[in-house]
């Protein structure tokens, strides 16, 4: 998608942190971060949701928690904890309409999360 700010950032268009990449994967630095650690980890194909993702791509998410997990291990976050965020919508918080799984470590989360 030629606007999306995620999309840019997968193309290269706007710089970023980028920790990890791949074929189908970009993971990097959140700009407003909220914990010590904070990642944001997308799909090179623009989707908003992961309920808009066809069956036939949902090799996408599978890609997509790969590389999650990955990174986890990279940024050294098993050994602590670390938590996986997953937003649709602006009643949950989504502020760009692109899938996207925020990576959070570095510190003791609390529950409920909001």
């Amino acid at each position: 998608m030629d606007n999306c700010l995620f999309c840019k950032i997968a193309r290269g268009e706007i710089p970023s942190k980028i920790v990890y990449h791949d074929e189908c994967t970009v993971v990097f630095a959140d700009v407003n971060p909220k914990a010590p650690v904070h990642l944001l980890a997308i799909p090179r194909a623009h989707y908003a949701a992961i309920h808009e993702v066809p069956a036939s791509e949902m090799g996408m998410i599978q890609r997509l928690f790969a590389a999650v997990s990955t990174v986890v291990a990279s940024e050294n976050l098993v050994d602590e904890g670390y938590r996986l965020v997953v937003n649709f919508g602006e009643n949950s918080g989504q502020a760009v309409p692109h899938i996207h799984v925020h990576i959070l470590g570095g510190r003791a989360m609390q529950w409920p999360p909001g």
